[in-house]
């Protein structure tokens, strides 16, 4: 295959990416995967590179004009209710800017018609994802009626109305318990012990890779337990574990050689670096491949997904399992939470033992 050379494209296991440099990632570009390694690989690499340098040559970078949907954005983010949101959302809405704003920056929101909103969502789930035109146009509108409160536009007169928003597909994918049990075996033998930590975690918590991966000690209660708010909603959450989960941590901090500060994130990998989102998820495709082969898709996400098939085949209650996610799964999960907030612990036992009968 003819080779071609474009600005921060790599290839990892056939298949392309346009990975931008720490620096460029501050100033908002994010890695981009272009899908296998080809033709329309580099064309993706090469329109995300070009989109890049446009959007550092645009003078509104600078000094937004007046008026425009870039003065609201910045009007926006220098308010209290932008840092009031939680840093998860924060970072969804600066990675839907990096697209909306090279595109719609430098106009007035009421400029804008729906041909081009249509358009440019097109471009999105043509040049991206699907996933990623339904999320900016999510993004957009909740930055109109944002502009129209900053007296930009009219509430009303939003252009993407008329844009059906088509939503993907939810993921289905789920693990069987020895699947994980065989994951983090593979971890463990293969030298990633902070995997393996984090798998068994994973699995019996419930909790999120993010709110997995920055979890510390002094988050830790009783040794069978984790109390924490969630990353994304802010919501209090307990991630329980099993003896076999609890004695693999266990190994795994001793391993370490050294006292963790009580504020310290505890999964580290193999360089000793606490584990970041890249990390993460690089080391799990590796380990995955070893123990399930290199067409194995399934990601640790999929592992709470997991936990509610096996909950709901134990019958436990959607209330239940709400508390247990720290989401809105069960209808009155929030005015439990917030009125009897004790009964949390209970209900989260309820729904392990569902899990584990929902597992034979």
């Amino acid at each position: 295959m003819t080779r071609v050379k474009l600005s921060y494209y790599a290839v990892k296991r056939g298949r392309g990416f346009w990975q931008p440099t720490a620096a460029m990632r501050r100033e908002g570009a994010r890695a981009l995967a272009c899908g296998p390694d080809g033709p329309a690989a580099w064309a993706i690499a090469r329109q995300a590179q070009e989109a890049w340098l446009a959007r550092n040559a645009a003078p509104e970078r600078q000094n937004a004009a007046l008026g425009t949907l870039a003065a609201a954005w910045a009007a926006y983010r220098a308010t209290p209710e932008w840092a009031a949101k939680q840093p998860r959302t924060r970072e969804e809405w600066e990675r839907c800017w990096t697209l909306i704003g090279p595109a719609f920056g430098p106009c007035r929101p009421s400029a804008v018609t729906l041909a081009q909103i249509s358009n440019f969502r097109l471009y999105v789930e043509k040049s991206v994802s699907l996933r990623e035109a339904h999320r900016c146009i999510k993004i957009w509108r909740a930055l109109w009626k944002v502009a129209a409160a900053l007296k930009y536009c009219d509430a009303a007169a939003d252009p993407s109305a008329g844009v059906r928003n088509v939503e993907p597909k939810p993921r289905k994918a789920t693990w069987s318990h020895l699947e994980a049990i065989r994951l983090a075996k593979a971890a463990w033998r293969a030298g990633y012990r902070g995997l393996a930590a984090v798998i068994a975690v994973a699995w019996d918590t419930s909790l999120s890779p993010v709110d997995v991966r920055t979890l510390t000690p002094a988050q830790r209660e009783g040794g069978a337990m984790f109390l924490r708010e969630r990353k994304k909603s802010g919501r209090s959450v307990v991630g329980t574990l099993g003896r076999p989960a609890a004695r693999v941590l266990d190994a795994y901090v001793a391993s370490l050689g050294v006292e963790l500060a009580p504020a310290a994130p505890i999964f580290r990998n193999r360089s000793g670096a606490p584990y970041s989102k890249d990390t993460l998820g690089d080391d799990f495709r590796d380990v995955r491949a070893l123990a399930f082969g290199e067409n194995e898709r399934r990601t640790l996400a999929d592992f709470r997904r997991s936990g509610v098939v096996e909950a709901v085949a134990g019958g436990a209650d959607l209330t239940d399992i709400g508390a247990k996610l720290g989401n809105t799964i069960g209808a009155n999960e929030m005015l439990r939470r917030t009125y009897a907030p004790v009964v949390d612990l209970e209900a989260v036992r309820k729904t392990d033992a569902a899990r584990k009968r929902g597992r034979k």
